[in-house]
């Protein structure tokens, strides 16, 4: 690229920001802090006003039944309740119970996959959003202590 022009183009866009032309790119995701903050599970429901869903088998969560390494444990989420709009993913005996919240514009495919971090056996809870209502379902994946597969 010719200097003179990579300057010119430098100085250009300073300008710009220097005069409130431009503004720097921020954040689309919105994001509930008291939910990612929340210690327990029903907590971080309630925040993101998922209190109450219904058991749903349209709802598939994929994970393996035993994990051997509790850093990395992976998990493939997908929906076929009609008109998905987000998925939340709860882990009940982390830290922090939310691991994750997805929404997805009209006409997205929600499918979701995520590596998670298991300190110990827990349910994995699922909750999908659809037509204002809540929906759940729910997983057991076992840590094994030391990497042993017992």
């Amino acid at each position: 690229m010719n200097v003179v022009r990579r300057l010119l183009l430098v100085r250009a866009g300073a300008a710009a920001l220097a005069l409130g032309l431009l503004a720097p790119i921020r954040a689309l995701a919105a994001w509930s802090k008291d939910a990612f903050a929340a210690k327990k599970a029903d907590d971080a429901l309630k925040s993101l006003g998922a209190s109450g869903a219904e058991p749903s088998k349209d709802i598939v969560i994929e994970a393996p039944q035993i994990a051997e390494n509790g850093a990395v444990v992976p998990i493939e989420i997908a929906s076929t309740v009609p008109g998905t709009t987000s998925i939340a993913v709860l882990i009940e005996k982390n830290p922090y119970p939310l691991a994750g919240k997805f929404d997805f514009m009209e006409g997205a495919l929600p499918f979701v996959k995520l590596n998670v971090k298991m300190a110990e056996t827990s349910e994995v809870r699922v909750v999908a959003s659809a037509g204002g209502k809540h929906y759940v379902a729910t997983r057991e994946i076992k840590v094994t202590i030391g990497g042993c597969g017992g």
